[in-house]
């Protein structure tokens, strides 16, 4: 059997989901370059280039044809994940599962950049795919994850207030990246270079764009109190503070992110200053992922409470005091009748 030839241990393959995961990073952030060169359309047709293999000497082309050949690259690195999951030693079947929404992720991706191209960077599509490009960075950062660990490796937390405080960041940090493509399909950066007609969302009119940024700095504004909210609950008497380091990573990530979404805005949106703010929004979100990673699963409430009735009981054995012993009837009717 070739599996029980090929095994993989598990320091290995954790060291194939972490490259996985760095390449799933990078082509988000070599995709922004292409959005924020103008190099959207540098090839106009999919997946050739100019009809041919080879793209010609335009530097938008060679930008645009080299962020698809790195989508190649990152195919093999989920591909590699995905189909070694089967042979890690021991096998895992969640690890096996994580690993094989990453191909079909990296498929759908491919899909998408064609039609963004043929649709001429229509900001639905364009959006879809920044979007999906995201929840493919949660399944191979899941992979990643889970593959350090054997599952009764991890101490449950006992902490449900403090866990499902650090998972309710998760929609507001999803609705914050939301509005950050909703922002930048909205402004000067669409995708394409001059004399490329390129829509842009325009609900609001001419001041669609300011519209989109002063919701996208809001919520963005919402996230950030509420991850400071979060960490002040986790240093709470009684709560599990695993996850304070990776949440202060995300909070002071956040903070640096208010700082340059004000100066792009500022300097006009320069396309250098928007790109730092995509890698920035990339890395916040890992770092939110890690945070609830590390918050950890929860202790079953079956379990939990037993735990705490036994608690609550030897407290209240240790709290009353003993009674002296009452002396019998008989021994005290004697000393009455000696007296």
């Amino acid at each position: 059997m070739a599996s029980e030839r090929l095994k993989i241990s598990p320091r290995l393959y954790a060291r194939v989901t972490l490259v996985a995961l760095a390449a799933l990073a990078l082509i988000v952030l070599t995709g922004a370059g292409v959005r924020l060169t103008g190099s959207g359309l540098g090839c106009p047709d999919w997946p050739k280039c100019y009809g041919g293999t080879v793209p010609p000497l335009d530097t938008h082309a060679v930008i645009e044809y080299g962020n698809r050949v790195l989508t190649g690259l990152v195919g093999i690195a989920v591909i590699a994940a995905s189909v070694l999951a089967w042979f890690r030693r021991p096998f895992r079947w969640h690890l096996a599962f994580f690993g094989a929404l990453l191909p079909l992720g990296v498929i759908g991706q491919a899909i998408l950049g064609a039609l963004v191209v043929r649709y001429h960077l229509a900001p639905g599509l364009v959006m879809s795919h920044f979007i999906l490009s995201m929840l493919l960075l949660d399944a191979a950062f899941a992979l990643a994850w889970c593959s350090r660990f054997e599952p009764w490796q991890r101490r449950r937390s006992e902490d449900r207030l403090g866990v499902w405080g650090v998972r309710a960041l998760i929609p507001l940090g999803q609705l914050t990246i939301l509005a950050g493509t909703i922002a930048t399909a909205s402004g000067p950066h669409a995708g394409a270079h001059e004399g490329q007609l390129v829509h842009r969302f325009t609900f609001e009119g001419s001041g669609t764009l300011e519209w989109v940024v002063q919701r996208h700095a809001a919520i963005a504004t919402a996230f950030g109190l509420a991850a400071i909210a979060v960490s002040l609950l986790l240093r709470r008497s009684g709560g599990d503070g695993r996850a304070l380091r990776p949440l202060t990573a995300v909070i002071a990530l956040l903070a640096l992110q208010g700082v340059v979404g004000g100066l792009q805005w500022w300097l006009k949106l320069p396309g250098e200053l928007v790109w730092v703010h995509v890698a920035l929004a990339t890395l916040t979100w890992l770092a939110m992922l890690w945070t609830v990673a590390t918050a950890g699963r929860l202790v079953p409430r079956t379990r939990s409470s037993g735990r705490r009735r036994r608690g609550l009981s030897a407290s209240r054995s240790r709290r009353v005091p003993a009674r002296p012993p009452r002396a019998p009837a008989s021994a005290s009717g004697a000393a009455g009748g000696s007296r």
